[in-house]
């Protein structure tokens, strides 16, 4: 827990009032590779942090499943959409290896910032945050080639290989395997 308010103090300072109530409502777990934290259909009702592990969060296309994104240690996860509408979601949030999480119900939260409005700050900071990650991946889908996704991939994550699936890789970059593959078998990108 300790990890999660060291990053959570980084966006702003916690008082001992809003630490402490905090601490009382934040659930830790321990789900195992391969499990889900999110199905299509479920409203999502948790945010969460990872301590340990990887999680990617896909959909289904034409049958296809379809990787949007890779979160890892220190990151915050949530389906945006689901969380704050609090309409059914229509993505997959899994786990890549054996993980720690802690997170807090939707309800939760709200109460949060209700009672101590210095957490509306965190939380905005937090929200700008995730979506200018998001927005920059949507920028890169459309504007880089094949290669410079690869290599923008390899800078902000450069041990994803040891850790995810090529095939859940190369549906990331919207790319096929084979082609990740002569990529990965290049000696500069």
């Amino acid at each position: 827990m300790n990890q999660l308010i060291d990053q959570i103090q980084t966006l702003g300072p916690l008082s001992e009032a809003l630490k402490s109530a905090l601490m009382g409502l934040l659930r830790r777990e321990e789900p195992a590779r391969k499990s889900w934290l999110l199905q299509p259909g479920q409203v999502s009702d948790r945010l969460y942090f990872i301590q340990q592990g990887v999680v990617r969060g896909y959909y289904l296309k034409d049958g296809r499943e379809v990787t949007s994104w890779f979160m890892r240690e220190g990151d915050f996860i949530v389906s945006i959409v689901s969380f704050y509408t609090r309409q059914p979601a229509r993505e997959y949030v899994e786990l890549m290896e054996d993980g720690v999480v802690w997170s807090i119900q939707y309800e939760q939260l709200q109460q949060l910032y209700r009672d101590f409005p210095e957490f509306n700050v965190i939380g905005r900071k937090l929200t700008e945050t995730y979506y200018v990650l998001s927005e920059l991946r949507t920028q890169n889908l459309r504007m880089l080639t094949a290669p410079e996704r690869y290599a923008q991939l390899l800078t902000d994550f450069p041990d994803i290989f040891g850790r995810v699936p090529l095939k859940y890789i190369a549906s990331h970059l919207g790319i096929s395997p084979e082609t990740l593959s002569r990529l990965r078998g290049r000696k500069a990108v």
